[in-house]
């Protein structure tokens, strides 16, 4: 019979703040992801196009949405870097 060794789960939890501005036809968002071991910010902005209905709820959302794929892409560039990183701790 065999055994299975069980590690115990780790859990963390990241926090993210999103904040959203509007000033007539601009919406800007400004997000901040905190997790515990580094802070990431995005700040970004969408304009309503002038023959668009005035509806602020697609600034909001398409002002939220590029600066979560903003922080999306730092997130990426801080582990492709902490990566290599520890690749020339481990190397050297």
């Amino acid at each position: 019979m065999s055994t299975t060794t069980t590690t115990p789960m780790h859990t963390k939890r990241w926090t993210l703040r999103l904040d959203l501005f509007e000033q007539g036809d601009t919406t800007k968002a400004h997000a901040v992801l905190n997790t515990g071991d580094n802070t990431l910010e995005s700040r970004t902005t969408a304009r309503r196009n002038p023959n668009d209905p005035a509806v602020p709820e697609i600034g909001d959302e398409y002002a939220a949405a590029r600066a979560l794929i903003d922080l999306g892409h730092r997130l990426l560039r801080a582990g492709l870097s902490d990566s290599a990183a520890n690749d020339q701790s481990i190397a050297g």
